[in-house]
């Protein structure tokens, strides 16, 4: 079964298309810059890359041309569009409402919809993709995957805010978590490693938002992302994990409303804030190599963030069998997999220098021999996970 997987954000678009019987990628790619000038960049394979600009006004738009280049007599991996059975889409926030993948019908995008303000940035993007598909392909089956449905399995004493109860029951205030997928995905890749029935796995998805998941006989029980992506630790624009007055405190003196403070901590914050350099984590490395005392607080802070959650799902977990490290920053950034695990040989985590800087792809190990924690690198495939679970409704 070919399925086209698609996560769209404000103004990208990111597409899969995966024969989800066989996992074989046909074909990638990421549209950017949508509503302003327009950049495609497809790949086929592991060798023909292709580049394209032109103008791109509308998510439509990017989606039509999606389809065009796939059946394009140049860069065709299909010959027409019917061939594509499925179309499984990215959604980050699911709420209570969602505790799995769906079939989508009108009920399921009023849902969708509903959520909104727990995921202003995500879930608009979401909803305007998923109606272009169906409008385009109406007789194509579309399921939606939800970034918060793998953490619905965490008990109450986790999830829960102390504040009152009813918050919870008449506003639905609780954690809730993101990068399900992916923590999904990586702490079931460990779990095959580890061949254990009971297994204590904590997973590391850093990336330009990044999280961290206790992941307890293949459950997660606790995640550090909260009611929306904001919470927890230091992310490219984002602060992660603040004290609830600093909020408007900072409104006080900055003259903000309640939308530009949200803004402000998410955008502007982060790896970018403290720097004042970039939120790409790369150019602030390269910055405090340079001699940048706020780029060398920025890294010290970020790791220190990691290691703190790190330390505690280790605790409330008794113990911990496997750290997984995945995303663009967990896959590739040997000095924050080395700076997380620095100092913590007497809980038995112990990373091995050299072959943490060894690059190469797939799965890999970098823990010493005499270490009890096993230390994995796991490129995540959470496109493969939604190809999956669309395959498995549709079949």
């Amino acid at each position: 079964m070919l399925v086209f997987v698609l996560n769209a954000g404000s103004s990208s678009l990111k597409y899969q298309l995966i024969n989800a019987k066989t996992s074989e990628l046909k074909a990638s790619g990421l549209v950017e810059r949508i509503g302003i000038d327009g950049i495609l960049k497809h790949e086929v394979g592991e060798n023909k890359k292709l580049t394209f600009e032109l103008p791109i006004p509308t998510h439509k738009e990017a989606i039509e041309l999606v389809l065009r280049i796939l059946t394009n007599d140049e860069t065709k991996v299909i010959n027409s569009i019917s061939e594509i059975e499925a179309i499984g889409h990215r959604v980050v926030h699911g709420g209570e409402y969602f505790k799995k993948s769906v079939l989508i019908d009108n009920e399921v995008i009023d849902k969708i919809e509903e959520l909104i303000p727990l995921a202003p940035l995500h879930n608009p993007a979401h909803v305007i993709g998923i109606k272009i598909c169906r409008e385009l392909m109406p007789n194509v089956p579309n399921v939606a995957t939800f970034d918060t449905a793998f953490h619905q399995t965490m008990p109450e004493e986790n999830f829960l805010y102390a504040v009152p109860y009813g918050d919870y029951t008449e506003h639905h205030l609780r954690k809730y978590g993101f990068h399900g997928t992916s923590h999904y995905y990586v702490s079931n890749e460990a779990n095959k490693l580890l061949n254990k029935k009971n297994s204590k796995v904590i997973v590391c998805h850093l990336g330009n938002g990044s999280s961290v998941c206790a992941v307890k006989d293949g459950k997660s029980i606790a995640t550090s992302m909260g009611l929306t992506p904001l919470e927890g630790l230091i992310m490219g624009t984002r602060c992660g994990d603040i004290d609830a007055g600093v909020i408007p405190y900072l409104m006080e003196k900055k003259g903000l409303d309640s939308h530009q403070i949200i803004n402000y901590l998410n955008k502007k914050s982060g790896i970018l804030g403290v720097s004042g350099i970039s939120s790409d984590l790369r150019e602030v490395i390269k910055a405090s190599n340079d001699g940048d005392k706020r780029s060398k607080i920025a890294i010290e802070m970020l790791c220190g963030r990691i290691k703190k959650y790190l330390c505690s799902y280790a605790g409330l977990m008794q113990g911990v069998d496997a750290i997984c490290f995945t995303a663009g920053i967990g896959e590739n950034s040997d000095l924050i997999r080395e700076k997380v695990c620095e100092g913590l040989d007497f809980m038995g985590i112990e990373i091995d220098i050299d072959k943490n800087k060894v690059r190469t792809p797939g799965i890999r190990e970098i823990h010493k021999e005499t270490s009890k924690t096993k230390i994995f690198v796991i490129p995540t495939n959470e496109e493969l996970v939604i190809a999956k679970d669309t395959y498995n409704l549709v079949k």
